[in-house]
């Protein structure tokens, strides 16, 4: 971008400052601190110019918006066109509390849904299971069976709305939920739109939450994405999520990296299948976190996208435009909330969004200034979404396509950035002899991935303890004075409630066609089939949850961390 005379006379005005100008402040009042990092202690310089990125090229690395390597962005007109999905992450108690909070949200702006489900839901097992108890809607809606999402989105068309799921283990089943929910509905399949997380190999890497063993779990997740292709073409069958990753402890690079690496996975395993490349491409989403480190973040935002890009075309042969762009929804750091001073949250929250914005993400959740100390309340949520908008609506930071880009700061960053994932993402290939996914399965039977994660995780707080990294109001500016706000709490009946629904369906179903439906899932497991088809029929039998995760667990066996085990 510049020649080499330029560049010259920049180095020696760049000398000639720090003698002349730099040097007699710093022997004067010096700086705040010896040394500058990010939250991921990646240290950043004083000062960039244009010798930082002296070997730019800008149609190879920068491109313009919309077109490859998108580094600039995924589209044209960003969020000039539209702005993000504002998707609110919601769910408590039972279907019908949720329900409400959806209808709360829409009529405050919301753009899209997002439902949180219990733990119990997550893992699979049904409400009045004796694991359950003191779980049932307490970190999210309990979902046991169809009766539950028909009341779930009771008055909401499936056809207005985009509604994301974040569950892993039991997806396919809340997947064939909506399915039948929509065909109920007289909805066609191919018009309802949403995402489902259902990345399982994050899961074995950092969430841990998880029923069968990891390939047994792969080939489930390519069934979903097969099932969607043929079905349900405006859903997003996976959310590639880094967001567990990073809150896991990991540094900004191996979020990135991770994600890409369980990402392209799934791609080996979709290629593997005999599935075209570019049909099954674009409904690949991603799922990333946004942390402190404004620039940082900003630069791992656009260096995933270039190097998705390129790995596509070049590794994977894609050709349409649409497989090679990578598309993300954001979600603000929740393991950056402090229970100390949780308006303080509010700050921080704003700061993360602002950077998934001018990092060019295509949906945003904001946390709640509330969330370090229980699910969000209603004036949490509301200030949660009105950060959102007000970023959209007031400050200009929508009206810019990607308008840090140029930045000498943040176009070295995203170069360190890229550097820092592709080392990663080749190391963990050489692990697969070659294979990415087969690299990923090594990566998680080794424990290479909780290694990495954890001597991050250490290092974090060790500058945290030794006030290397403030955290305000935690290690610094601390108050003695009680700054607690009112929380939400879930009824202790909801449980009582939800088994009582339960017993209900179980009662007025019909028990052959459920145990005929089981029977069918199983077989369709024993011959190698895609099992999407027999568990919407499942579902739509009234079989439950736990009933239809049985199933996987007898044919596939039930999962032990062997690095667990041998601690």
């Amino acid at each position: 971008m510049y020649d080499a005379d330029e560049l010259e006379e920049i180095r020696e005005s760049r000398e000639e400052w720090a003698s002349e100008t730099l040097d007699p402040v710093l022997e004067s009042h010096g700086e705040r601190k010896e040394r500058f990092a990010t939250v991921s202690n990646h240290e950043v310089d004083r000062l960039y110019t244009p010798e930082d990125v002296a070997d730019l090229d800008y149609e190879e690395d920068l491109g313009l918006p919309g077109e490859p390597p998108y580094t600039r962005g995924p589209y044209p007109t960003m969020h000039r066109g539209r702005t993000w999905t504002m998707r609110q992450f919601a769910g408590f108690g039972t279907a019908e509390e949720t329900n409400e909070r959806f209808h709360y949200l829409i009529d405050e702006g919301q753009t899209g849904l997002s439902t949180a489900f219990d733990m119990p839901s997550l893992m699979g097992i049904d409400s009045d299971h004796p694991m359950a108890e003191g779980e049932v809607g307490k970190e999210g809606v309990a979902v046991d069976t169809l009766r539950d999402m028909e009341i779930l989105f009771d008055g909401i068309d499936l056809a207005d709305v985009s509604t994301s799921f974040t569950i892993n283990p039991s997806a396919p089943v809340v997947y064939a939920m909506y399915v039948a929910l929509a065909d109920r509905q007289g909805v066609p399949r191919d018009e309802i739109k949403g995402t489902l997380q259902n990345d399982m190999l994050k899961e074995f890497i950092a969430q841990k939450e998880w029923v069968v063993p990891p390939e047994p779990s792969l080939d489930i997740v390519t069934d979903t994405i097969e099932f969607a292709v043929e079905e349900t073409p405006q859903v997003y069958p996976v959310s590639i999520s880094g967001y567990h990753i990073r809150e896991a402890g990991s540094t900004a690079a191996q979020e990135a990296a991770f994600t890409l690496a369980d990402g392209f996975a799934y791609v080996e395993d979709c290629l593997d299948r005999g599935l075209d490349i570019d049909e099954f491409g674009p409904l690949l989403s991603f799922f990333f976190n946004s942390h402190n480190s404004l620039f940082e973040e900003v630069a791992k935002f656009r260096a995933s996208r270039r190097v998705y890009s390129r790995i596509m075309d070049e590794w994977y042969d894609a050709d349409s435009d649409a497989a090679k762009r990578l598309k993300f929804h954001t979600q603000t750091a929740g393991q950056s909330l402090t229970a100390q001073q949780p308006l303080n949250n509010v700050v921080r929250v704003t700061i993360q969004a602002l950077a998934g914005v001018l990092g060019g993400t295509q949906s945003l959740h904001t946390n709640s200034y509330d969330e370090a100390l229980a699910l969000p309340s209603k004036e949490a949520v509301r200030v949660a979404l009105r950060t959102q908008q007000i970023i959209a609506e007031e400050s200009g930071a929508a009206d810019i396509v990607d308008p840090l880009g140029g930045s000498f700061a943040v176009e070295t960053l995203t170069d360190e950035m890229e550097a820092e994932i592709m080392e990663y993402i080749e190391e963990i290939r050489e692990l697969g002899d070659g294979s990415v996914r087969d690299g990923v399965l090594e990566g998680i039977d080794q424990g290479y991935f909780h290694r990495e994660i954890q001597d991050a995780a250490y290092e974090y707080q060790q500058r945290v303890d030794a006030g290397e990294e403030t955290v305000v109001g935690v290690n610094e500016y601390a108050m003695d004075e009680d700054t607690s706000v009112d929380i939400l709490e879930v009824d202790e009946e909801v449980e009582q409630r939800q088994r009582e629904r339960l017993q209900q369906v179980k009662a007025e179903r019909d028990d052959d066609a459920v145990e005929a439906a089981l029977d069918d899932l199983e077989a369709t497991i024993e011959a190698g089939e895609n099992v999407m088809p027999a568990v919407v029929d499942a579902v739509k039998a009234y079989a439950t949850m736990g009933e239809i995760m049985n199933v996987f667990e007898d044919q596939h066996g039930r999962y032990r961390n062997a690095a667990a085990l041998a601690n």
